[in-house]
């Protein structure tokens, strides 16, 4: 029996691609000085750079002032982007419904996210879903970054939670889904196959997070 429920952030819960789009936009359009280059060739150079969220953004600003030659220093642009992105925030479809439905099943809910403490912390706020969480453990903060399985036994300490009786959601068909289940937990994919891989042998794969209720009992 499932007694506690955990989460990436980044793909799973908030749709990065979609809040990034959001934000670039709204920031190519306050910055004039970005204004010299295209605002797609902008949006989509970002995204090159931007790599999926592995790459912190003051390499990607970086590097877009070099190729364009823009007249202007990169920290004004990534402290805009770490003050200004919770501001664009969209979770996938049915958040709030998925996690009202856990959490009145009186499952212990966790999240492990790697990134970036305050800015992932942001960007939970932003989603207006941080209210939710029993435990919420941001690599930087506790010094080990997923696949580690440290990680998620961390996080279980967290919960008081057994490894046996956990599920973990993630995108990440290695970081996050393998990876819990070499942690003990039960491993479940909301897919993605941008990444061209697929995990090993996930317990299940869902396309959409209300799918998560439907299977519980599944565990059992």
């Amino acid at each position: 029996m499932i007694n506690a429920v955990l989460f990436d952030l980044d793909g799973t819960l908030l749709d990065r691609n979609r809040s990034l789009h959001a934000f670039i936009r709204d920031q190519y359009r306050r910055f004039q000085a970005l204004q010299r280059m295209d605002e797609p060739l902008f949006i989509k150079r970002f995204i090159e750079l931007d790599q999926r969220g592995y790459v912190w953004k003051d390499i990607v600003y970086q590097k877009l002032i070099e190729e364009f030659r823009l007249d202007m220093e990169w920290e004004p642009l990534l402290e805009d982007y770490v003050q200004s992105f919770r501001h664009h925030c969209i979770g996938f479809a049915n958040v709030i419904e998925t996690l009202d439905d856990l959490k009145g099943m009186q499952l212990k809910l966790g999240m492990i996210t790697n990134g970036m403490g305050q800015f992932q912390m942001n960007t939970i706020r932003g989603l207006n879903i941080e209210g939710y969480f029993d435990a919420i453990v941001i690599s930087e903060q506790v010094g080990l970054r997923k696949p580690d399985i440290r990680i998620f036994h961390h996080a279980l300490a967290c919960l008081d939670a057994e490894p046996h009786t956990s599920l973990f959601v993630g995108d990440h068909p290695v970081h996050d889904v393998d990876a819990s289940i070499h942690a003990g937990m039960k491993g479940v994919w909301k897919e993605d196959r941008a990444f061209g891989i697929a995990p090993s042998k996930p317990h299940r794969s869902i396309k959409n997070l209300r799918e998560i209720k439907e299977m519980l009992h599944l565990f059992e």
